[in-house]
């Protein structure tokens, strides 16, 4: 494999435009410009760190394996004096490519009891703040 590119801060620091965008996550030099419209966190996050070092905040948000496998599509090359680790492709992450600009969710539910609490929940607090609600005026309420 032919040897990275070397960047210094500086270089990658006049790359800080939507048209065209570098950061710097774990000592790679990344240009993820294309990436920014697919990105499911919206642009304005990688543009408040763009032209500089990210990954701090890369790391704070806890991406998956396969987002970080992601950012070697990125890499246009390494900063200077930075170590980089190599990582192992052989591990079994499905590719994120996505041509659609949908986001796609999901949600973690505990089981049946979640269900029914939460129906349980949606039914009777709206009715018993009703029902202290009438009770007050009630008690409230000037006797003629």
């Amino acid at each position: 494999m032919a040897e990275p590119r070397v960047f210094t801060f500086s270089q990658v620091a006049q790359h800080r435009s939507n048209k065209d965008c570098w950061v710097v996550i774990n000592g790679r030099v990344l240009d993820v410009t294309r990436f920014l419209e697919e990105h499911p966190g919206g642009e304005e996050v990688i543009l408040e760190v763009a032209g500089k070092e990210a990954t701090k905040q890369f790391d704070a948000i806890g991406h998956s394996k396969a987002a970080q496998k992601m950012v070697l599509k990125y890499q246009v090359g390494v900063l200077e004096g930075a170590k980089v680790e190599e990582v192992d492709m052989n591990d079994d992450v499905v590719e994120m490519e996505s041509n659609s600009k949908e986001m796609s969710a999901f949600v973690i539910k505990d089981g049946a009891n979640y269900n029914k609490s939460i129906s349980f929940y949606e039914f009777f607090v709206p009715l018993l703040v009703a029902a202290l609600y009438f009770g007050y005026r009630c008690l409230t309420v000037p006797q003629y």
